[in-house]
């Protein structure tokens, strides 16, 4: 279980900032939107709101980051450079190398896990333990060398035998040490994905169709959306070096036919009902789900399988751009899957930035749910949740209407429009 991510001097993000999911003492949806573990009181999630170019997308492209560094960091060679992109508007912070940290729930133990890492190297990495209220380290590494503590026994001599450019942990994980392996599997429950380009994420979801007890829960979420098909049916053809388009060059032919040898397309049919003249059903009408169907049903389709992979293994899942091509009552849906004791009963957790405003109404999120992120005059990044929100010194009342007040631009992280019919008159909206 997550309980909070840390990212400074990356991307559009120049200090540390942070986002909690650790809930504050306010009263809103107990009963739903919490739930406890030991002595911790955790959200099922945040939404996060600002306007084009805020750093929304940069927040879940720095958790992906940190996702992708610690489970391919042993696969890479010494050469390879780690694709980081630091803070690039100051002269401080353009040179200096970035920051991650995550602090994490694993049968009931708090780690907090992270480092600092350029394009070329790790500067520092560390991993701390909390069995109880102590916290204590189980590793420290910085560019003189790791330090490897007695409760972390599983690291010993293996200090000489990481790179520059690899994480310690994965180099512990590699040699089966068990508390690295246990971090390891908490990553990879740990899923972000793209609301813009989710073809890549049909693949969960035919595994999950494929199977039998998962393709019924897919089956009545897909009905109780009314989505306009009776069922769906999956065709699996062996790969045909025919179908290859003709104007292709022979030696891309060639290596297609040999990195595709025993794969399989999959072909995917919604199944409609048909009807006579009298409205009687007379049968049924196959369509192809890409061409046939619209944008917000093969997305819907398309990440339905990671979200219901996250609830079935009580991972977390990151989604960028969730309501893009989605009628709001179907992002409303998919947020109401983790805000739930029913739905949701291995606690996944669900983060997402979105501009549907309706969900600060219907949504029913808790104030320290709602993340907004906005830019500051230098360029940078800075996030906030509605509850740390102060307005004349005072936090922000739960009966307020948080939709009308952000529209009106009371919380902030809203485009700042000029007046398009009187120019240098500027107006602001979202």
């Amino acid at each position: 279980m997550l309980i909070e991510f840390s990212v400074g001097n990356y991307l559009s993000f120049k200090s540390k900032t942070t986002l909690s999911l650790e809930a504050s003492s306010i009263k809103e949806h107990v009963d739903t939107n919490l739930f406890s573990m030991g002595r911790y009181d955790l959200l099922r999630g945040a939404v996060i709101y600002g306007p084009n170019a805020s750093g929304k997308s940069n927040l879940v492209k720095a958790m992906s980051t940190m996702r992708r560094m610690v489970l391919q960091s042993f696969e890479q060679s010494s050469a390879d450079e780690l694709d980081i992109i630091p803070f690039l508007l100051n002269t401080e912070t353009e040179h200096s190398p970035s920051f991650f940290e995550a602090v994490f729930l694993i049968d009931g133990i708090r780690y907090r896990y992270g480092f600092e890492v350029d394009d070329r190297i790790i500067h520092s990495e560390w991993l701390f333990e909390a069995q109880k209220l102590a916290e204590k380290p189980l590793f420290l590494r910085e560019r003189e060398g790791i330090e490897v503590m007695k409760g972390f026994p599983e690291g010993k001599e293996l200090e000489e035998r990481t790179r520059d450019n690899a994480l310690f942990l994965a180099v512990a994980d590699q040699f089966n040490g068990k508390i690295a392996k246990k971090i390891m599997k908490w990553f990879n429950n740990f899923i972000a994905i793209s609301g813009l380009k989710h073809e890549g994420y049909k693949g969960v979801t035919f595994d999950m169709l494929d199977n039998r007890q998962t393709r019924s829960t897919l089956l009545n979420f897909y009905k109780k959306l009314d989505l306009g098909f009776e069922d769906i049916s999956i065709i699996k053809k062996p790969f045909d070096p025919k179908e290859l388009p003709g104007e292709m060059p022979e030696a891309m032919v060639k290596q297609l036919v040999t990195d595709l040898e025993g794969a399989f397309r999959m072909d995917i049919k919604t199944i409609h009902q048909k009807y006579d003249s009298n409205d009687r059903l007379v049968g049924e009408v196959e369509f192809d789900m890409r061409s046939q169907e619209s944008s917000g049903t093969n997305k819907l389709f398309n990440i339905s399988g990671p979200v219901f992979d996250v609830l079935n293994d009580g991972g977390l899942l990151v989604v960028d751009e969730l309501d893009a091509s989605l009628h709001p009552l179907l992002t409303l849906a998919i947020t109401k899957l983790f805000n739930s004791k029913e739905l949701n009963p291995n606690n996944a957790q669900l983060i997402f930035a979105t501009h549907d405003t309706n969900l600060l109404h219907y949504g029913n999120y808790r104030r320290d749910q709602i993340y907004f992120v906005e830019k500051d005059k230098y360029g940078a990044s800075e996030m906030y949740s509605l509850v740390e929100y102060k307005e004349e010194g005072k936090t922000i009342r739960k009966d307020r209407s948080f939709e009308k007040d952000y529209i009106e631009g009371r919380y902030g992280a809203i485009p700042f429009i000029g007046n398009l019919s009187k120019p240098g008159v500027g107006w602001q909206g979202s």
